[in-house]
């Protein structure tokens, strides 16, 4: 007889919980979340090995970023942020790590320019710690001294972006 109950009250509780009704308004609210995150490529040369691990000088070190998007599926895009490091002592390159880190993101209900916005700054934003991290752990294991990047303010940098080419649109048009 408890059994009885027990499975009346469970069958109860999932007529209540099949006629709780989504608000309209709710489904339309902007949506963002991170669906898998993945290492697309990696690669590390030393080409002047092993006698550049003689040279003591202060290696002067370079570094290039570029970022990508591209749509998938209905709502879903891949961001990938290349990170190009370089490493010169004299006129020899030491070393040379590019990292390739990327991410799938779930974006919904973001108009287009706020779309644009989210896979410059914010996706990178979340890849950069994950390529930094890659980096230096390629190079120590190459034999050289860690490189630590700095963190990078990506909103500033598509400011820059989105400013040099409203000053090339004025010169063009």
């Amino acid at each position: 007889m408890a059994e009885d109950k027990k499975s009346k009250t469970a069958a109860k509780a999932t007529k209540k919980a099949t006629k709780t009704k989504i608000d309209p308004s709710q489904a339309q609210q902007p949506g963002f979340a991170i669906e898998k995150l993945y290492l697309k490529d990696a690669s590390v040369e030393v080409p002047n090995a092993p006698e550049i691990f003689t040279n003591r000088e202060a290696p002067q070190i370079g570094i290039e970023l570029n970022n990508t998007a591209k749509p998938l599926a209905d709502g879903f895009f891949d961001v990938s942020l290349q990170v190009t490091v370089t490493s010169k002592q004299d006129d020899k390159v030491a070393f040379l790590v590019e990292v390739t880190q990327s991410g799938i993101f779930q974006i919904s209900n973001i108009p287009d320019e706020g779309l644009e916005m989210v896979l410059a700054i914010t996706c990178p934003n979340i890849l950069f710690p994950y390529a930094r991290e890659a980096v230096s752990d390629m190079v120590t294991k190459s034999g050289f001294q860690p490189v630590l990047l700095n963190p990078i303010n990506f909103e500033n940098l598509y400011l820059q972006q989105k400013q040099q080419q409203a000053e090339q649109n004025k010169t063009n048009d």
